[in-house]
């Protein structure tokens, strides 16, 4: 099996998630092929500017409405204005994240566990 072309992160490593935002990610587990991280908003919290720089597998353990807004404070996602949302008790897929914040606008606690594959990018 040929190795992924490895393409450059142009965003420093400050903004890494554990970095920029280490109230709200916390590492389960880490090695040279994954990182698994338990990301927690609590209603109305809002989480720094950060980066995911590998893509993974979430498994949803609490949902709730947030909003995505970019380094200039557009919004990107707004869950409210989306058709659906994946349950808690499902895996979807994540792609790399560039630097946003991550506003939870709902009234539960926003929790998933994210298998990041660090191989992909």
């Amino acid at each position: 099996m040929r190795e992924p072309t490895k393409r450059p992160w142009p965003w420093p490593p400050e903004l890494d998630a554990m970095t920029a935002a280490p109230t709200h990610h916390t590492v389960l587990f880490e090695n040279e092929h994954v990182r698994v991280l338990d990301a927690h908003v609590g209603p109305g919290d809002t989480v720094p500017l950060h980066t995911h720089c590998w893509p993974g597998v979430l498994y949803i353990l609490g949902v709730s409405d947030f909003v995505r807004r970019d380094p200039d404070g557009a919004v990107v996602l707004d869950t409210r204005t989306e058709a659906s949302q994946a349950p808690a008790g499902s895996a979807v897929w994540g792609n790399v994240l560039t630097p946003h914040t991550l506003e939870n606008v709902g009234e539960h606690e926003l929790r998933n566990i994210t298998v990041e594959l660090k191989h992909l990018t």
